[in-house]
């Protein structure tokens, strides 16, 4: 099999090529996922808030959006979503 420069260039050009096109497709499958886990810590500490505040008839509902708010903002989305349900119920 001949190899010429010309086609080791261009592999090496493709190979570039590929790594940056995955570099591109990386880092916002990382931000997502940070996202996801963020939501998912949220949502773990509303349940703990609800396990707790069960018992003096305190609990906020457990949905996307206060998983979320609670995961992006962490305690002061805690302290909000508290804020809200004590001023509106």
């Amino acid at each position: 099999m001949d190899l010429s420069y010309e086609m080791i260039l261009a592999y090496m050009v493709g190979i570039i090529f590929l790594f940056f096109i995955g570099r591109i497709f990386l880092v916002p499958l990382k931000i997502i996922l940070k996202l996801v886990y963020n939501c998912l810590l949220g949502a773990i500490l509303l349940v703990a808030i609800n396990f707790i505040g069960k018992t003096f008839g305190f609990t906020i509902p457990l949905n996307i959006f206060s998983a979320a708010l609670v995961g992006f903002l962490g305690i002061p989305g805690m302290l909000l979503l508290v804020a809200l349900k004590l001023l509106y119920f």
